[in-house]
């Protein structure tokens, strides 16, 4: 028996979505054919491009522009709005110090491209309002905020920070990375006034290797973005190559999937995020929990002088699955940026481990995940002693 905690890296495709899949595999017409079987395939691309932006909350606000994963599409969102035009006198960009590597690495390129980039401060899960608001005397161009940390679960406040920028600079541009945020707590981009909001299928029981974009009209209307791609024009010209029927399908039908039973879905998840806390107070572990608000779908603990890795072995052993950090970084020797910046130091941040839960998860899954940690606890400091 396998238990699957570790949904923050990936999901397990949903019914909804491997039915989509299957549809979409024999309507095989490449969508930019004006024949009946390439109508078909586009036909299937607009159907999971209303589900997404109904599902946003967006419809007639903005457009959906598909690409291949959350970290292209937030490389559009950055790159695509940094070189749109020239930049003379407004060349600074705030972000957190929490972010994912797809926009930190991002923000690296910038830098070395003569733009100025800010990290704002997220000590224990809290987005610095106050740090912002210092910066406003700055001339700011853009806001790349992500909704919820992938390895703490901190919800930041980045609909405050958002109105305060745009309150100062009208014209600044407003990201918000939400690959963990969509569909695990409630919002749309005017809401949170952001321009550019990422989100990945694969993290809502979709297969991996679709994401999408969502960009303002005020954004395409006043040409404050370009492509990051170039080739055929696809993607109404945001993103060329040919689009990945298969995955865009799945994805929307997925999305179409959860949307109507959100709330049912966010209450089961904290109800799991809540019972784990109470299990795992019993154990010799540290929880590292947000200050203010929270995802209902991770939780961070810190284990006792066991690196994460090791207890992760550990627990793969009995089936039992959970993450050492974010999947993307997992193979990196340095301590995690998230967790330092939530206030950790480089070894409990090392003694960490995270754990994530979907619609999928049951109490049990706790019960058992709970037990094999104490074992694994006695045994690992027992054997380290």
């Amino acid at each position: 028996m396998e238990i699957y905690l570790d949904n923050s890296a990936t999901t397990a495709i949903s019914a909804a979505a491997r039915a989509k899949m299957l549809e979409a595999a024999d309507n095989y017409g490449n969508p930019s054919s004006l024949h009946d079987m390439g109508m078909r395939a586009e036909k299937l691309i607009s159907e999971a491009r209303r589900s997404i932006l109904t599902a946003l909350g967006a419809k007639g606000s903005g457009e959906i522009v598909f690409t291949s994963c959350g970290t292209e599409a937030s490389s559009l969102a950055i790159f695509g709005s940094a070189f749109a035009k020239e930049r003379r006198d407004a060349n600074l960009i705030l972000t957190t110090n929490s972010e994912h590597p797809s926009v930190e690495n991002a923000m690296r390129r910038l830098e070395k491209e003569g733009f100025e980039v800010v990290r704002i401060s997220t000590r224990g899960g809290v987005l610095d309002l106050e740090q912002i608001s210092s910066l406003l005397n700055k001339k700011i161009f853009m806001a790349s905020f992500m909704m919820v940390n992938n390895e703490t679960g901190a919800l930041y406040n980045v609909a405050e920070a958002f109105a305060m920028i745009k309150a100062k600079y009208p014209s600044a541009i407003t990201h918000c990375d939400a690959v963990q945020g969509f569909l695990k707590t409630r919002f749309t981009p005017a809401r949170i006034h952001a321009d550019l909001v990422t989100i990945s299928g694969h993290k809502l029981h979709a297969p991996k290797g679709v994401g999408a974009l969502y960009i303002s009209n005020e954004m395409i209307k006043a040409k404050k973005i370009v492509p990051f791609l170039l080739g055929g024009g696809q993607e109404n010209g945001w993103r060329s190559g040919t689009e990945n029927v298969i995955g865009i399908a799945a994805f929307g039908a997925a999305v179409a999937d959860i949307y109507p039973r959100l709330d049912a879905t966010l209450s089961h998840m904290l109800g799991l995020r809540s019972y784990a806390i109470e299990k795992l107070q019993e154990l010799d572990v540290t929880l590292n929990i947000p200050n203010r608000t929270f995802a209902p779908h991770i939780l961070n603990i810190t284990l006792p002088n066991i690196k994460s890795e090791t207890m992760l072995h550990f627990l793969s052993r009995d089936g039992i699955y959970v993450s050492s950090g974010s999947a993307c970084s997992s193979h990196s020797h340095s301590p995690s940026s998230s967790l330092i910046a939530f206030g950790l130091d480089a070894h409990k941040a090392d003694c960490s481990l995270r754990i994530s839960f979907s619609e999928y998860n049951q109490k049990s899954d706790v019960d058992a995940l709970s037990e094999a940690l104490a074992k694994g606890i006695e045994t690992l400091v027992r054997i380290k002693r």
